[in-house]
């Protein structure tokens, strides 16, 4: 199954291709073929199912109305996704559809678009196998606006994942008493957030806070939790996320180093560093070229 959505992450299913007399043109019902098999309805136009664009307005306006405030996606659905189902929402209901679109640049990786034919797809499973938290991904992310392409490579990941555990140990030494939330702060990283996602500063704002003797401990506390409700790390169970924390920096260091002396074909080497990981309490086990990290 992870294979199949590796396959059609970022396109749609053979049999969604069709032949058009005009490129702006898309369908909005189509017709059955025998490659669909068992998926159709059976209509006075006989057997079919609707276009995949029709899917999302039929999927929004269900839950959400005929009008919506936002509507998110990637710019690789600007054209032709979004602009046709504009097209049949607005020409179905003749109201406005959606007042704010917001489109998300691409995650590249290595300076390249990610596909399976250059070998670099990574997901998520992916990452916390190589024992990174989902919320240190969420943290990177973070730290560069939507609209921006981010080049992903392992150090930059690993920099982040650093930079997110500095912070919680930071947070966890405020203490356990939760004051009053900042005002200056809260109305600074509201002003960022509302200037077009922008994340990056609010995540400075978030380093600024936490140096400023101005503010009490038990104050820096509540407005990191205020801020919280929108980053989404998790600051209230930091505790949690540096458990084993020295020895899994340490063990995903030798990991990359013993790679790459594999990638070097430096096998004595990286036989040394598996031996080092193992003595450690952790075994690397190699997986279509890339590798998993195992407590033992």
């Amino acid at each position: 199954v992870l294979e199949e959505q590796k396959e059609n992450a970022s396109g749609r299913i053979k049999t969604d291709e069709y032949d058009k007399d005009n490129v702006q043109d898309f369908a909005l019902w189509k017709a059955w073929d025998e490659k669909d098999g068992d998926v159709f309805w059976e209509t006075d136009l006989g057997k079919g199912r609707p276009g995949w664009h029709i899917e999302c307005s039929a999927m929004s306006m269900a839950n959400l109305g005929e009008e919506l405030d936002i509507h998110t996606g990637g710019v690789d659905n600007i054209f032709p996704h979004h602009e046709n189902e504009i097209a049949q929402s607005e020409g179905a209901t003749g109201k406005h559809f959606v007042k704010y679109w917001m489109h998300n640049e691409w995650v590249l990786v290595d300076s390249k678009k990610m596909a399976k034919s250059l070998g670099n797809f990574y997901t998520l499973r992916d990452v916390i196998e190589k024992g990174v938290s989902s919320l240190s991904y969420r943290f990177w992310l973070l730290m560069a606006n939507y609209r921006t392409r981010v080049n992903f490579v392992w150090e930059t990941l690993l920099g982040a994942d650093k930079s997110l555990k500095r912070l919680y140990k930071l947070y966890l030494e405020l203490g356990s008493d939760v004051g009053e939330v900042d005002k200056t702060y809260q109305e600074k990283f509201k002003n960022f957030i509302e200037d077009d996602l922008d994340t990056p500063r609010a995540v400075a704002l978030l380093f600024d806070l936490v140096k400023d003797e101005s503010v009490t401990s038990a104050n820096k506390k509540a407005t990191i939790l205020d801020f919280d409700k929108v980053l989404g790390l998790d600051f209230e169970n930091s505790a949690q996320y540096l458990k084993d924390e020295e020895v899994g920096e340490e063990i995903l260091k030798l990991a990359e180093e013993r790679e790459q002396a594999r990638k070097n074909k430096d096998f004595k080497k990286s036989d040394e560093l598996r031996a080092r990981i193992h003595s450690l309490g952790y075994e690397v086990e190699d997986k279509d070229g890339d590798y998993k990290i195992n407590k033992i």
